[in-house]
């Protein structure tokens, strides 16, 4: 999810004549074979590499993850979900591996895009990227791995992910606020970036508490979740009113950036499946009346925000219909359409395990089907964008 410039995003001709490139392919070897053609060599990849790359990795784990917590099941649909979350898993480890090199060779780089006020947001996707993965890992990797590495693998990286994440909710905002270069109408959906991460560790902390022994530290891991759902659902509410009023009164702005609407729907979604799931876990940990009163919270919080969830996604889809009728550019922002929209999948599946109700059954299922739709399209053409072409990297 960058604002990239869309003379990269087009290919053939216009491309050629916008960045004064007419000579033939180059000879490297990886040309020969069609792979990072645009690139006039192959460690040019390593250049420009930034932290919103992770939100492929969170665009595609979430799709796995999401699978798993579907309230209809078929056959087939683990097996897909165990797949697609071991395609996140390698993309985690070599995403991780290149953009250590990046930090190596080009370290000014990388220290520029934590200070960009738009880069920076992308902090975020690191955290929630690596929890996503080690989500998946607890629901779904058992069959792969075994029980207890799955289990400790989620932990690892949670714990990672969640540390991260803590670090981004207070360093990004700091630095918007000390450093002051940020323009009027410089809102966008992004913002929510580093301040999600939290939410994510709630919920997916949720599923962890169940395998704490009782006593101090399993009641201490579950407030700390609910600790962390306040964290980020305050930043949330602070942010958002910014977004609108940005949308209404200086409208959506560069079309690559307005597929960033569409993060709006991460911590609403996330929120309600964090609501439930530690709802959840509050039975047996939690002594009465707090125990029911988390369960109820899970219902009475996660029905309204499900509902603003759909108008907002409505929203959204209008705006991006409008735009694409237009011209809407392929820049890795066409990420936003994955992750929010998984977390939707979610926390409708969450509603449905607590009220049984067909409705948000087949509601899941509907969103779920948009999700990998929606993440096939995505995937398909970051992968010709970068590794086929290589103009991803440049």
């Amino acid at each position: 999810m960058t604002l990239i410039d869309e003379r990269e995003t087009t290919t053939g001709p216009a491309t050629e004549k916008a960045t004064g490139r007419h000579e033939a392919v180059p000879a490297h070897g990886f040309a020969r074979i069609g792979l990072l053609r645009d690139l006039e060599r192959p460690r040019e990849m390593f250049a420009n590499l930034g932290p919103n790359w992770y939100s492929s990795i969170m665009g595609t784990g979430i799709v796995g993850g999401a699978a798993a917590t579907l309230p209809i099941q078929f056959p087939g649909l683990r097996v897909f979900g165990t797949v697609v979350w071991g395609l996140a898993a390698v993309l985690l480890v070599l995403l991780t591996t290149a953009w250590a090199v990046h930090w190596i060779r080009h370290t000014e780089t990388a220290r520029g895009h934590a200070a960009n006020p738009v880069m920076g947001q992308f902090w975020g996707a690191v955290a929630m990227g690596v929890m996503t993965v080690g989500a998946g890992a607890g629901s779904l990797g058992g069959a792969v791995l075994g029980t207890s590495t799955a289990i400790t693998v989620d932990w690892v990286l949670w714990s990672v992910g969640t540390a991260i994440g803590l670090v981004t909710t207070a360093a990004i905002p700091y630095l918007m606020i000390t450093r002051g270069n940020v323009a009027a109408d410089g809102a966008f959906g992004g913002w929510l970036m580093p301040v999600v991460p939290p939410m994510v560790s709630a919920a997916n902390g949720a599923l962890l508490v169940g395998h704490l022994p009782a006593g101090t530290g399993k009641e201490t891991m579950l407030l700390a979740c609910y600790a962390m759902f306040g964290v980020s659902l305050f930043a949330t509410l602070a942010i958002l009113p910014q977004i609108w009023n940005k949308l209404v009164v200086h409208g959506t702005g560069p079309a690559a950036t307005v597929p960033t609407m569409w993060i709006v729907l991460g911590p609403l979604g996330q929120s309600v499946t964090a609501a439930n799931l530690l709802g959840n876990q509050a039975r047996g940990v939690l002594p009465e009346p707090y125990a029911t009163g988390a369960e109820v919270f899970g219902l009475l919080y996660g029905v309204p925000t499900w509902g603003f969830a759909m108008v907002w996604m409505a929203l959204a889809a209008a705006v991006t219909i409008r735009t694409a009728c237009r011209k809407l550019p392929f820049a890795l922002t066409w990420w936003s359409f994955t992750f929010p929209v998984g977390t939707v999948v979610t926390g409708t599946s969450a509603l449905a395990a607590r009220m049984h109700l067909p409705a948000f059954a087949w509601g899941a299922l509907a969103l779920y089907v948009l999700l990998v739709a929606a993440w096939a399209v995505v995937a398909t053409r970051t992968a010709h964008g970068s590794v086929v072409r290589g103009h991803l990297f440049a």
